[in-house]
């Protein structure tokens, strides 16, 4: 039982390497330090906000709203820093706890009202993309020292490759994401509620204030995805991030984690993010491929995951002779 647990992690890492491998044999730039920073930073945004839904998905949940609290974190920090003289450290505060008070909030709906997160998510998605489109529905172009300095700071790696600064966010977030799943209570919790309520209250789990937790957690780093995505682009755009729960939900999916809750690792939350950084990556060294093969790609991913995660699951349960 235990080995099957870690096969879905295992079968991401194999792929993702494979993968790697022959990207490599066609294009061996591809393995460069340049081409490896870039991998972190171009999906520096996503990978954050993929840790939040990693929680939420193992907790047997789903969160519908994180592109648009992306969306309208970039919209209101853009906003906030051209109206106002505010500092933008100060201004990230306030979209964080924002966000998270957000997220906070629909779990509380849903342990409270007993309603199902899909619905309650859902809500929450039209509800921040209107808070945003009422801020603005024109993109706001964010000019400031502080976002230069950002962009600028980077940790040089042999071979000319640079770990920016959001890069290196991402990969902190991931670090102390696993350390919270896998090494707290609270993560034990998580794993726990993912197992079923009527087990977790056996087990004596906190159900409300675990939930609550999750999708506060979810929602603030889907502010601080809508951050690094302010960073990356130095601009809010009230329509930006459109899809990106479901590029999550995918990530989350191709990291070995089950929908049905109770199972999944960090770690291959951050593998299956690459594995589609690497699939567009190709696609740019390609040159002659439409990018849409990367949905493409990644629905063909998913589908052999799902029939992967189902073969585990069988395996699993079958009688020991």
């Amino acid at each position: 039982m235990m080995q099957s647990r870690y096969l879905p992690l295992i079968a991401t890492a194999l792929i993702f390497v494979i993968a790697y491998a022959l990207c490599y044999l066609q294009y061996p730039n591809i393995l460069s330090t340049r081409v490896v920073g870039n991998l972190f930073t171009d999906n520096a945004f996503l990978g954050i906000a993929a840790v939040g839904m990693t929680f939420v998905i193992i907790s047997g949940g789903i969160d519908l709203s994180i592109g648009s609290v992306i969306a309208f974190t970039g919209v209101f920090i853009a906003a906030m820093l051209a109206n106002t003289s505010l500092h933008p450290l100060l201004v990230f505060g306030l979209a964080l706890t924002i966000s998270a008070s957000f997220g906070a909030m629909m779990g509380g709906i849903i342990h409270y009202l007993q309603m199902p997160p899909f619905v309650v998510t859902l809500a929450g998605m039209f509800l921040a993309r209107g808070m945003a489109l009422v801020i603005s529905t024109e993109s706001i172009p964010v000019k400031h020292e502080f976002y230069t300095f950002i962009q600028e700071s980077f940790y040089r790696l042999p071979g000319g490759g640079r770990i920016t600064t959001i890069g290196a966010l991402m990969l902190i977030v991931f670090i102390v994401g696993i350390l919270l799943a896998h090494r707290t209570k609270f993560g034990a919790n998580v794993f726990a509620l993912g197992g079923g309520i009527q087990t977790s209250k056996l087990m004596g789990v906190p159900l409300a204030s675990t939930t609550i937790g999750i999708y506060a957690i979810s929602g603030f780093l889907a502010g601080l995805a809508g951050i690094t995505f302010s960073l990356y682009t130095s601009a809010g755009y009230s329509l930006a991030a459109v899809g990106v729960e479901l590029d999550a939900i995918a990530a989350v999916v191709i990291g070995g984690a089950l929908l049905t809750g109770g199972s999944g690792f960090i770690a291959g939350t951050l593998i299956g993010v690459l594995i589609m950084g690497l699939i567009q990556t190709y696609i740019i060294f390609d040159g002659t491929l439409s990018s849409w093969w990367t949905k493409i790609v990644i629905g063909i991913l998913l589908f052999v995951f799902i029939i992967m995660q189902k073969g585990f699951l069988l395996a699993a349960s079958a009688p020991k002779k």
